[in-house]
């Protein structure tokens, strides 16, 4: 089979950091746009994306993209690929799209278009008038943007933020894919400690650990693609044996997490069984004022409450207050915290070394950067 053209979807202000993870994995035709970032790859490659990409929404396989100023086109257009290839007689095929600066602005129409012109070309395939889409499920998706239509095939099903470990999640809860984000652009390594000190349901202490073990994101959940003819279960045992042939539990860890809701601590305890990490992450209740990170040139990442959804304003005020007096106690590390507030500066006392723009959900959002002193080469004494 042709190399097929794939699409790792991104949060907006992600997509470098899904590239890298991408080259990292060993992908070099790597091409980013917004919203999205392209790479090449067979089948066994879909497998691979899948559990192990940790900051992407969902992988899609790219079927075709063409002009698309009226219904006839969007229906021939469509209609030329060879959805049999993928498509058995027997699968179910629901249709989502999106419309953006384009003359087709009926989402509805576009997607019964799309629908007819896939089921046309199957009947003419599988010489049948009627598809009973009792099988295994193939999404696709048409996004219409400035007149140009792409079409889709969604491999992955639910987002890639599900990974199987939290089942129960605090009121406002940060995605696991923008708490891996936020890991991955803090250059932590495990070797050096981490803590969250407002750590809600403790997204960002479990993503590091898995990080901190090599622990692909995927190995607990399943993906629609796994049902698939041109994805079989024999690439998919591969892909999982390696992942798991990867993981480096012996590596010690210092993470640690605290927050003052005592439920909240008592869910993050929950997730982080759940994904194995019940002895080597430690959770307190905790106000940030009592809390004392252990070691010295460790990573402060954390999401402090936003005053838009959870509280108020005069709470998200002083839980920023409170970060920037914490920041002085701990001359040898280094901060990084997401928020939608102008005023994270002001109680650090100084401007960030970097800030990132980012979109926690809906939200717009920096993440500040504070880059403390790098830990001493091993032999050498501490400055």
């Amino acid at each position: 089979m042709e190399k097929l053209q794939l699409i790792a979807t991104s949060p907006m202000g992600l997509e470098a950091v899904i590239a890298r993870e991408l080259k990292d994995l060993g992908y070099d035709d790597v091409r980013v746009e917004n919203g999205r970032v392209n790479f090449t790859g067979g089948p066994a490659d879909i497998c691979r994306a899948n559990l192990w990409l940790r900051t992407s929404d969902r992988v899609l396989v790219k079927m075709a993209e063409f002009p698309a100023r009226t219904f006839e086109e969007l229906f021939e257009g469509t209609k030329a690929v060879d959805w049999a290839d993928w498509i058995p007689g027997d699968g179910e095929f629901p249709v989502e799209g999106r419309s953006h600066k384009s003359q087709l602005t009926s989402v509805p129409a576009c997607q019964s278009i799309v629908k007819k012109a896939v089921v046309e070309k199957m009947k003419a395939t599988y010489g049948t008038e009627w598809f009973p889409e009792d099988g295994a499920r193939f999404v696709i998706e048409v996004s219409l943007l400035n007149d140009m239509a792409l079409i889709t095939l969604d491999t992955t099903g639910p987002g890639l933020h599900k990974r199987g470990y939290r089942k129960l999640v605090t009121e406002a809860p940060l995605k696991e894919t923008m708490a891996a984000a936020m890991v991955l652009l803090s250059r932590w390594r495990p070797e050096r400690p981490l803590y969250d000190p407002f750590c809600g349901s403790g997204t960002i202490p479990i993503e590091a650990a898995m990080i901190g073990w090599n622990i692909a994101p995927g190995l607990r959940r399943s993906f629609n693609s796994e049902g698939w003819p041109l994805v079989p279960e024999e690439l998919w045992e591969a892909a999982r044996e390696e992942a798991f042939d990867s993981v480096k539990d012996d590596i010690p860890l210092s993470i640690a997490g605290s927050d003052f809701d005592p439920a909240a601590i008592e869910v993050a305890e929950a997730a982080a069984k759940k994904a194995g990490f019940a002895r080597d992450i430690k959770f307190s209740v905790l106000p940030i004022a009592k809390a004392k990170p252990e070691g010295d040139y460790g990573c402060i990442i954390t999401n402090p409450p936003y005053g838009t959804r959870l509280g108020d304003e005069a709470e998200a005020e002083k839980a920023l207050r409170e970060l920037g007096r914490f920041a002085l106690y701990l001359p040898t590390w280094s901060f990084f915290a997401i928020s939608p507030s102008k005023a994270v500066e002001h109680y650090f006392g100084r401007n960030a070394d970097k800030r990132r723009k980012l979109f926690n959900g809906r939200i717009e959002c920096a993440l500040y950067q504070y880059f403390g002193p790098l830990p001493p080469f091993p032999g050498k004494e501490k400055p």
